[in-house]
């Protein structure tokens, strides 16, 4: 193809935003002769599918609830009275909260509060960590942030080194829906000890975003915490970014809110558009449709380039990955669907796996964002003539993007002017709702998630087993088949690996044989 008509197709292919500070760049995707036609039908039915979601539908037939994340950005359109206004009490209390704690009016047991911790996971994590490293700055942050995502002692141990004689002066939020997850609550449990050993009243530090009346409320009351917010079952851990999961911190550290809060309406409001060529979200489902034909044969790579969206393709592997990754389709066959998700950044990504994403196997697409804002600072730094880091930043993304289309790579571009509050609201609300269309298209329900449930249940079997498995083992040394013939398990493998580990933690004696499975375990 020829320049010339190069620049035609790049034309014809590019889709400008104003109203939201976007563009779509689909010149780079090989779309079939009458894709979009062929399409049409199934995107009109996405579209009338949307919107009866956003009127109250059951959206989410396993545990019979709505699903209204785009509430939260209008609650005006949210179905009823009641709900219309808990969102709007809820937003203005958190707003009131972080005012009285950046005035030092509410402060901790060592004075004003300087810090924040967030304990949580999945969606109760990855928002607000996102949010944290897109809009964080030393220089203007109320408060610093560090995060609790896991259940890993050692990462919770780093974290409270990091904060350090500054625990005094930490805020605490626990975000769980209901108080049950197992990885939240370990970390709540966690975080108590250190204050208990500082000598600090917990409760004195500690806020609660959950389900009225949910276990984790229920501790929240008996021990006094300062507050209380709502989680709404309407709202899923993957899309609550802009509920009081995403706010409260974010407020609390000083964010533009409102900004954010705007960003993502104004982001609504394009997206309800039914006509493709004026709906982002619906570009960009189709051209994930395109490039898997429909099955996610092709893995998403996310690319911004800027470091201050480095999370967002981990927060992006959620939201789509949990949403999208379904066995069965909504009339119950098997569909084994999903689009793997992974990145990082540019152009970081160019001395990782760039090498593979142009010469080895093609089963992905790139998603690029570029961000047109080189820095805050007017007077760039220049290092070389007429050239700043900037510019080879672009140069980069640019050689990067022709490399991967000359050997037939496919991708797609996003344009930003810069990464601020309300961009970030957009950004969050153009995939929410990419994937919810997404989800029409392929004929699966993005808003349960029955793999998460199952592995919690057997998470739950491995912890009952060890609790056998320590109640049979004594001082007398046991091989494993001994141990599996006394708690009455023939699961041996996971016997063997719960022994090991308790014994390399100094829970249990291990006795070494002459291959790992002779070893023989007795209490330390």
């Amino acid at each position: 193809m020829s320049a010339r008509n190069n620049w035609e197709h790049f034309k014809n292919f590019y889709f400008d935003f104003p109203s939201i500070g976007l563009s779509i760049d689909l010149s780079k995707m090989n779309f079939s002769a009458g894709f979009f036609e062929a399409m049409e039908p199934r995107m009109q039915q996405a579209f009338a599918e949307m919107r009866e979601l956003e009127k109250g539908a059951i959206a989410n037939p396993d545990e019979k609830r709505m699903v209204g994340h785009y509430w939260l950005r209008r609650p005006d359109l949210a179905p009823s009275k009641e709900i219309r206004e808990e969102i709007t009490h809820t937003l203005a209390e958190i707003k009131e909260f972080a005012a009285k704690v950046h005035s030092g009016s509410i402060h901790g047991g060592g004075g004003p509060f300087r810090n924040l911790l967030l304990i949580g996971i999945g969606g109760s994590a990855l928002g607000p960590q996102f949010v944290t490293q897109a809009l964080s700055h030393p220089k203007t942050d109320k408060l610093r942030a560090f995060f609790f995502d896991n259940t890993d002692p050692d990462g919770m141990d780093r974290v409270l080194t990091s904060i350090g004689d500054s625990l005094a002066q930490t805020l605490v939020i626990v975000i769980s829906k209901s108080g049950g997850t197992k990885e939240t609550r370990n970390g709540m449990l966690t975080a108590q000890a250190a204050y208990k050993n500082a000598g600090l009243n917990f409760g004195k530090h500690a806020v609660a975003v959950t389900q009225v009346g949910s276990e984790l409320s229920k501790v929240a009351n008996q021990e006094q915490w300062m507050t209380q917010f709502p989680m709404w079952d309407w709202v899923g851990g993957r899309t609550s970014e802009t509920s009081a999961v995403g706010l409260l911190p974010a407020a609390l550290q000083g964010f533009d809110i409102d900004a954010l809060l705007n960003g993502a309406a104004a982001c609504d409001l394009i997206t309800r558009h039914w006509t493709v060529e004026s709906n982002p979200a619906a570009l960009l489902a189709l051209a994930w449709f395109a490039s898997g034909n429909g099955k996610g044969t092709h893995d998403m790579v996310i690319l911004p380039y800027k470091d201050r969206l480095e999370l967002f393709s981990r927060y992006l592997q959620q939201l789509v990955m949990e949403s999208i990754g379904k066995g069965l389709d909504r009339s119950g066959k098997t569909a084994n669907q999903g689009i793997a998700v992974y990145g990082n950044k540019g152009s970081t990504d160019q001395h990782a796996y760039v090498q593979q994403l142009r010469e080895g196997i093609n089963n992905f697409f790139v998603t690029f964002i570029e961000v047109l804002k080189d820095q805050a600072d007017a007077n760039p730094f220049f290092v070389e003539d007429k050239v700043t880091p900037g510019d080879y930043l672009q140069g980069f993304y640019l050689g990067t993007r022709a490399a991967l289309h000359e050997n037939g790579r496919q991708s797609v571009t996003l344009t930003i002017q810069d990464v601020n509050s309300t961009v970030v609201g957009m950004l969050i609300a153009l995939f929410e709702r990419t994937v919810g269309f997404y989800a029409s298209l392929v004929n699966i329900n993005a808003y349960h998630q029955p793999g998460v449930e199952a592995g919690k249940k057997a998470a739950g079997a491995v912890i009952e087993l060890q609790r056998k498995l320590l109640g049979a083992i004594g001082v007398t040394a046991m091989s494993i088949e001994e141990i599996s013939k006394k708690i009455g398990s023939d699961d041996l493998e996971t016997i063997f690996k719960v022994c090991e580990h308790l014994a390399v933690n100094g829970r249990l004696k291990r006795s070494k044989g002459q291959a790992p499975f002779d070893a023989r375990y007795s209490v330390a």
